[in-house]
């Protein structure tokens, strides 16, 4: 090992091209290739194909598709499934963020993110962690993950496969969580946790904690309110 990061390739989605060129300026200075922007989704999504990016950093509201629709086209089927998509945002309550986490983004950032935190961002995200701090994991349940809802995790998964730590992980996780704060509630090693949160992902087909934390809330493992009441202030439902 030579001790040198892997390179990572982004593409940059947003209509105002001031801010791709501050976010290009600033990836480019740490070494991180901007490897198209887009000034639309439906750029983002052709860009993504043409150039199968690392990470995409994808604006919501856009002309002519919006973030949210290109997420849904990056990570379908059909394309580039090792592309992370980081959302950008201007409020860190956007209503439309917990859509766009639905979609399969890998976490969110607010467009005002400093300059050190945008690339350590990237690089986690990279590296294949989720980017939502816990406070704001409660912070957007609490809003937007009411039990009458639509639900728009695949119906067909279900938890059966989990082993009964597994499940009690996912539920504890969907709190919020972070894997130091697992490893202290449960008793366990930072590294179990890390393996347990790894199965739970791997059983359910979940691209990334986030993923865990909306599966956790759309089929009914957990509920803002309705339940037994956990110290984070969260209902877990027996």
């Amino acid at each position: 090992m030579n001790g040198q990061r892997p390179p990572l390739r982004a593409v940059i989605a947003d209509d105002q091209a001031l801010v791709r060129t501050g976010f290009r300026m600033i990836l480019a200075a740490d070494g991180i290739e901007v490897a198209a922007e887009a000034a639309d989704g439906a750029e983002a999504v052709a860009a993504v194909r043409r150039t199968r990016p690392d990470v995409v950093l994808m604006d919501i509201r856009m002309p002519e598709m919006d973030g949210i629709e290109a997420t849904r086209r990056i990570l379908g089927g059909d394309g580039p499934q090792e592309a992370r998509v980081v959302i950008l945002t201007t409020y860190d309550l956007d209503q439309y963020v917990y859509a766009a986490l639905t979609a399969g983004a890998s976490g969110f950032l607010l467009k005002d993110v400093t300059p050190e935190h945008l690339v350590s961002a990237l690089r986690m995200v990279q590296s294949g962690d989720a980017l939502l701090a816990p406070t704001i994991t409660r912070r957007l349940i609490e809003r937007f993950a009411v039990p009458d809802e639509p639900r728009t995790v695949a119906p067909h998964r279900d938890v059966s496969g989990l082993t009964p730590r597994e499940l009690e992980v996912l539920r504890l996780l969907a709190t919020g969580l972070s894997n130091a704060e697992l490893a202290d509630r449960l008793f366990l090693s930072p590294t179990t946790v890390k393996s347990h949160v790894g199965r739970i992902l791997s059983k359910l087909d979940l691209r990334d904690r986030v993923q865990a934390v909306v599966f956790a809330y759309e089929t009914g493992l957990i509920a803002p309110r309705g339940g037994h009441e956990h110290p984070s202030g969260f209902r877990i439902k027996k």
